[in-house]
């Protein structure tokens, strides 16, 4: 039975969705974070300890997995200055060398049960550097499946309260004239935080996720147009034109916006939306997968009279 995870990546987005999933199922869990105070969301939770580590020291990362019972990776960099082939040194340390470094770590501490999170399209030979860096992170992670219990997980964009995707849209389009993007033909399958969380949670035990990997997926695929135009419905904003940009003109605006300190578009960003980010025909699904409509969920935090405070994020639950 799991008694005591270790949280890596537990700060962000989808880790405290996860962390509250663990926490009302009775385990103990403990988040690593350079800096403690910055994890207020989580330092509430009961049965959730945050310390402060530096989980890119083998030595640390050791100490850290020391009686636990499973480790939950969802490290990831959305972007990185250090651009380059196959991908910048920003990707490689927190996709390709971190997962490395926490396989040795588990094997020397005697744990056997990971989940990784991956992403949808990762792929060692893929368009851009992230999806590079995942793919080869996430073969690292499938390769030690003989000495380990591992599950891997590929989400497609997760959304949810909070998130930092259908937010960007409704910041960009409550400050902007229009709104302005390339790719807007590019394809993507949206899934809720909550159900993201909740497989994560559900496969700790599953002895039949041993040697799997999972893409995790929303019930109805759009374009980024028809995401963008239903954000711009959802916030009162109908009277905005989305209007899509040449490939030069795209890549000009993401160069510039790639500049920011916490950039919504990349070049890389754009060269990912080379491929569609939507499920396999061949795909294995997650046993059970039943995900939440977009439709359902969105409204509660996006449209006019959506909640403010942080702390709705966990009252609202698609509805259910």
């Amino acid at each position: 039975m799991i008694k005591k995870a270790l949280l890596l990546g537990g700060s962000g987005f989808v880790g405290t969705w996860i962390a509250n999933r663990l926490s009302k199922a009775g385990v103990n869990v403990t988040i690593p974070s350079r800096r403690r105070e910055r994890n207020k969301a989580n330092i509430m939770l009961p049965q959730v300890e945050v310390v402060e580590a530096n989980i890119s020291d083998p030595a640390q990362l050791v100490e850290l997995m020391r009686d636990q019972d499973v480790v939950i990776n969802l490290v990831g960099v959305l972007h990185d200055h250090d651009s380059q082939l196959p991908y910048g040194k920003g990707f490689g340390a927190a996709h390709v060398e971190l997962p490395k470094k926490i396989i040795a770590a588990m094997k020397e501490a005697g744990v056997r049960r990971l989940v990784h999170m991956s992403a949808l399209g990762a792929d060692a030979e893929g368009c851009s550097e992230y999806q590079r860096s995942k793919g080869e992170g996430e073969a690292i992670v499938m390769a030690a499946a003989g000495d380990l219990d591992v599950t891997v997980f590929r989400p497609s964009v997760v959304f949810g309260p909070g998130d930092n995707f259908l937010n960007t849209f409704a910041t960009i389009l409550r400050f902007a004239p229009f709104f302005a993007s390339g790719g807007m033909k590019a394809k993507f399958q949206p899934v809720f935080v909550g159900d993201v969380a909740d497989a994560f949670v559900a496969c700790i035990e599953k002895r039949d996720t041993f040697g799997q990997r999972y893409e995790l997926c929303g019930p109805k695929v759009y374009t980024l147009r028809e995401l963008v135009e239903y954000v711009r419905d959802l916030t009162g904003n109908q009277h905005k034109k989305v209007k899509e940009l040449s490939d030069l003109w795209a890549y000009l605006q993401a160069g510039i916006l790639w500049l920011l300190p916490n950039p919504p578009m990349s070049p890389d960003n754009l060269r990912s939306m080379d491929r569609d980010n939507v499920a396999g025909e061949d795909s294995p699904g997650y046993p059970g997968w039943n995900p939440t409509p977009l439709e359902a969920v969105a409204p509660s935090y996006l449209g006019k009279v959506a909640p403010k405070s942080k702390l709705d994020d966990f009252r609202y639950h698609a509805g259910r």
